[in-house]
C-alpha cells in the first residue's frame, strides 16, 4: 500500500511539475520572410513580400496611409537574413531642417530619423532576430512599437 501511495505521489508531483512549465514561444527569425508578412497581416496591415533575384527581400506594408517597408538584412546570398529593418519617408517634406530631425533623435527612442539621399524625412528601426529569433509576441510588439513611430513621426514631420 506504501509503494502504491509513493508511485501515486510521485506521478501528481511530475504531472504538476509539467503542468507548471510555460509553453515553450514560438521563435521568429529573419530567415522566413513569410513568417514576418503573416504577422504583419495578423496585426491588419497589407502585406506584399517581394523578392527578386540577387536582392534581398523586402515586404511593402501600409498603416494609416503611410506606406513602409521591412527590409531584411544581412542576408547570406539574398536568404539566411539575420536582422530586418522597419523603413518609412516622406517625400513631400523636404524642406524639414536637420536641427528638426536631430531634436527628434534627441527625445525618441527606438527609432532614429535623417535625410536620405533625395532629401527625404526617413524614419527606421532595426530589429536583431539572429541566432535562434524572438519570441513571435516580441515581433508583434516591436510592429506595435513602429506604428507609435510612425504615427509620432508623421505629426512631427508636419507639424506647423
Amino acid at each position: 500500500m506504501q509503494k502504491h501511495i509513493l508511485r501515486t505521489a510521485l506521478a501528481l508531483g511530475a504531472a504538476s511539475a509539467i503542468a507548471a512549465t510555460p509553453a515553450r514561444a514560438e521563435l521568429v527569425n529573419a530567415q522566413n520572410p513569410a513568417t514576418i508578412k503573416t504577422i504583419l497581416e495578423s496585426q491588419g496591415w497589407p502585406a506584399t513580400l517581394i523578392q527578386k533575384d540577387g536582392d534581398d527581400p523586402y515586404i511593402e506594408s501600409s498603416r494609416n496611409d503611410m506606406k513602409f517597408l521591412v527590409i531584411f538584412m544581412n542576408c547570406t546570398d539574398n536568404k539566411r537574413c539575420k536582422t530586418i529593418q522597419y523603413y518609412m519617408g516622406f517625400n513631400d517634406a523636404k524642406d524639414l531642417a536637420l536641427t528638426r530631425l536631430n531634436q527628434w533623435n534627441k527625445d525618441k527612442r527606438f527609432a532614429r530619423a535623417y535625410k536620405d539621399d533625395e532629401g527625404d524625412p526617413v524614419l527606421e528601426m532595426d530589429v536583431d532576430l539572429d541566432f535562434a529569433g524572438i519570441p513571435r509576441e516580441n515581433v508583434g510588439e516591436s510592429l506595435n512599437t513602429w506604428a507609435s513611430l510612425m504615427d509620432s513621426f508623421r505629426e512631427f514631420v508636419f507639424e506647423k
